[in-house]
């Protein structure tokens, strides 16, 4: 746009009424109405009434905002003694009709009749507003032929527009018919047509008619275009629209509109996910599909299926943490206070959160990017290994998720829906990702070991991804579709039975075995943690109540049978709320200390659950097992016997699974081979054996009771007991070898419960051995053996 072009020479200089107004801007020969609403503006009416009714309107100067948009240079010409936001060029015009309103103002219909300068502002004795001005001086003349074809161009347009804006005046039409001066001509195209304010009275303050001719044919072309525009979009999509698309059909047209005239959008939603997604950090792969999909948002009515499903996704995509993560602490020192301080032993595991620490600091120091470790955390129910990821969680100051996959059978759990579904969600990671807000939380996966695999799907397969350090930079999950980084994540998979993970699952996680927990360890657990709980749970801590360590060893002896400590914490829970009824029925006095004893537990949990695990006396034909079960290790007794009379039969009960059964045989075999000499080979075939492992209605499998069974079976054989307080755990083959056996943690520990003094080991498991707690080895004399003679040599001295 052309700055305002103004010439003030004309003719003498006169005075006439003023009245002030912000709109309409009136041209010359144009009809308008203008309202009167000050004290002034009315009494100024009134002195015009009685003057000829010829008033002067000069208009307010549009602000500049409304400038800039429309590109209009420069500035307007504006009174400078006084009031500088009044334009100094307006228009004389004769009052046609005066219309008194009921709140005192009033409306006036008035012709333009000449384009005026303002000279200066006057005032009446009576303080009346009056002006002194210059009618303008209009450069250019009717016969000018450059004029003349300018005003047909502009007569051109107006008509082609006319036809489309049917709200333009047909009666402008007829006066094309006849030959008119340019300077009306353009005024009266200029009053009809719809511009806005700024643009009218840029066209009434310009003097040279050429200019003003030109200017407003640029804007005339420019509404034509908008309006081809908008014929354009309807013949392209016209046969696409139905009775049901006539809104988006609207819509479009309006965002062209709108587009083309640089409006920002309406939609309160598009507008709100707009100023959200300026203030998230995002990828620049993830901001530009989520531009793309505000556009198509755009487009759609807000009563459309797909609109709410294009909103919930772009909720979603910007609500996750792409790269928000937490700072994490590094000091290894406080790191492992605190996971002292909320478990006892463990040390496995917390060694091997310090090492990832350690690793992460000497890494963050060089500027490098540290992957977190994928950890399974496998051992019986109630050892601590949900627990233990709360304090990895507190220890390194992330976030923590749990997720429990027991009984999961659909993979869209874990890698969500497609959007399209009617439902549809993310999946389980990264629904929790959204709800921490951090992308390195730690996280989680609980009871993998029981995720279900059938014909309804197989999850397992889905979290192979999920765990592989390869892959997880680039998760994709069905409704996000974008590839989430995951490797910053500290993933934690808790299992009670490795068996029943599945391979590939298995070989892509560090796996640290958990084993239960000694009798002595479990007392200081109790010690530390779960009595000054139940003491505050129960509302027991202002009363001096005290557990000796006699106490807690009957409650662990007699009244729990587990590996972890889960049992444990409800019994000392059933002590505590029955000691509070004897005090709240005053059988007690809560004023006095007390201390327990072992006769009081017997009062408040009633007689023993059970019976503690002691070795019998020796005898002929029997030795000593050691089994591991689910909830810690036990003494595993086995009894031989020959029955005369037989045909070298061998008969074996105690519910036992195949694989037992089939070192039970080996041994048979073995010690058939290596009887010893004063045995007449013709006794194996005259008597049937039987090999029976009691607590019949327990199932029992695996291969390591093979030398218990071999010594039991020589013992038989040679007549003879083996000695006394006496275990062992091994496997044999049919050389004699006794090979390495699983779980030697918690078979000792069986063992000393049961009052165990020695065990034989396979020499195979030495190393294990050495790993085990120092208590542990210093409660019993550990033999490790290679092969079964150098057992007979300990089991029978």
């Amino acid at each position: 746009m052309p700055t305002p072009d103004i010439s003030i020479d004309g003719g003498l200089e006169n005075s006439a009424f003023l009245i002030r107004s912000r709109e309409p801007v009136i041209f010359p020969f144009a009809l308008a109405t203008v309202t009167a609403a000050s004290t002034e503006d009315i009494a100024a009416v009134a002195g015009a009434m009685s003057n000829e009714r010829v008033i002067a309107v000069f208009n307010e100067v549009p602000t500049r905002k409304e400038m800039d948009l429309l590109q209009i240079k420069g500035v307007f010409p504006h009174f400078k003694d006084r009031n500088s936001c009044r334009c100094s060029i307006g228009t004389l015009v004769r009052i046609v009709k005066v219309l008194n309103m009921p709140d005192g103002s009033c409306k006036l219909a008035v012709r333009g009749l000449k384009r005026i300068v303002g000279i200066s502002l006057l005032a009446t004795a009576d303080n009346v507003p009056m002006v002194r001005y210059k009618v303008m001086n209009e450069t250019g003349n009717a016969e000018n032929a450059k004029l003349a074809g300018r005003l047909r161009a502009l007569q051109r347009m107006y008509s082609e527009l006319s036809i489309v804006r049917r709200e333009l005046p047909d009666e402008l039409m007829l006066d094309f018919a006849t030959p008119c001066a340019p300077v009306r001509g353009a005024d009266q195209i200029a009053d009809a047509v719809n511009l806005s304010y700024a643009e009218k009275l840029l066209l009434l303050v310009t003097s040279d008619v050429d200019k003003r001719l030109e200017m407003l044919s640029v804007m005339l072309n420019r509404e034509l275009e908008i309006v081809r525009l908008g014929m354009q979009l309807q013949t392209e999509v016209q046969e696409a629209v139905g009775a049901s698309q006539r809104e988006f059909f609207l819509r479009e047209q309006l965002r062209v509109i709108k587009q083309e005239l640089g409006e920002i959008s309406s939609n309160s939603d598009v507008v709100e996910l707009t100023a959200k997604m300026d203030n998230a950090n995002l990828p620049e792969n993830v901001s530009s599909a989520v531009k793309k999909e505000l556009e198509r948002l755009e487009l759609l009515p807000q009563s459309a299926p797909e609109y709410h499903i294009s909103y919930n996704y772009i909720n979603t995509i910007l609500d996750l943490p792409w790269l928000v993560f937490s700072e994490d602490q590094l000091d290894c020192k406080i790191a492992a206070n605190i996971l002292d301080a909320d478990h006892f032993g463990l040390e496995d595991v917390k060694k091997r959160i310090l090492e990832f620490l350690a690793v992460m600091q000497r890494r963050n120091d060089q500027k490098d990017i540290c992957r977190a470790p994928i950890l399974c955390l496998v051992g019986p129910p109630g050892v601590g290994k949900t627990s233990i990821g709360r304090s990895i969680a507190r220890a390194m100051q992330r976030e923590f998720i749990r997720v429990s996959f027991g009984g999961v059978r659909d993979e869209a759990e874990i890698r969500g829906h497609r959007r399209t579904y009617i439902g549809a969600m993310p999946g389980r990671i990264v629904q929790n990702l959204k709800r921490v807000g951090t992308a390195n939380p730690v996280f989680m996966l609980d009871e993998v070991d029981k995720l279900a695999h059938d014909f309804r799907g197989d999850p397992a397969s889905a979290l192979l991804e999920v765990l592989d350090p390869e892959q997880n930079n680039a998760f994709n999950d069905n409704f996000v579709e974008l590839p989430l980084d995951l490797s910053k994540v500290f993933f934690i998979a808790t299992a009670n039975v490795l068996e029943d993970i599945p391979g590939p699952l298995r070989d892509r996680m560090e796996v640290i075995r958990l084993s239960g927990y000694t009798a002595l360890e479990k007392k200081e657990i109790a010690k530390r943690y779960l009595i000054p709980r139940q003491l505050k749970e129960n509302g027991l801590t202002d009363c001096r109540i005290s557990f000796p360590s006699v106490v807690i060893n009957e409650i662990i002896d007699g009244y729990t049978m587990e590996a972890g400590v889960r049992e444990l914490d409800r019994v000392i829970a059933r002590v505590c709320r029955r000691i509070a009824m004897r005090f709240i029925d005053k059988q007690w006095d809560d004023s006095k200390p007390l201390k327990l004893d072992v006769k009081m537990i017997g009062e408040l949990l009633g007689s023993r659950k059970y019976l503690t695990d002691k070795v019998a006396k020796p005898q002929v034909g029997c030795a000593t097992g050691m089994a591991w079960t689910s909830v810690g290790g036990v003494i595993l007794p086995v009894e031989t016997l020959a029955i005369p009379g037989g045909k070298g039969n061998l008969k074996l009960t105690g519910s036992l699974g195949k694989v037992m059964l089939e070192s039970a045989e080996a041994a048979f075999s073995y010690i058939r081979s290596h009887a010893p000499d004063k045995i007449n080979p013709e006794f194996f075939t005259e008597h049937d054996f039987h090999i029976h492992v009691p607590d019949g209605a327990t199932p029992k499998d695996g291969p390591s009771a093979g030398v218990t069974i071999a010594l039991a079976l020589m013992s038989l054989l040679r007549n003879k007991p083996l000695i006394s307080q006496l275990a062992m755990t091994g496997e044999i083959t049919l050389q004699g070898r006794v090979t390495a056996i699983g779980g030697i943690r918690e078979k000792l520990v069986g063992a000393i419960r049961a009052g165990i003094k020695e065990v034989l080991v396979p020499e195979a498991n030495k190393k294990d051995v050495s790993e085990l707690p120092e208590n542990i080895k210093k409660s019993l004399k550990i033999h490790f053996v290679s092969n079964f003679n150098e057992a007979m040599k300990i089991a029978f001295k």
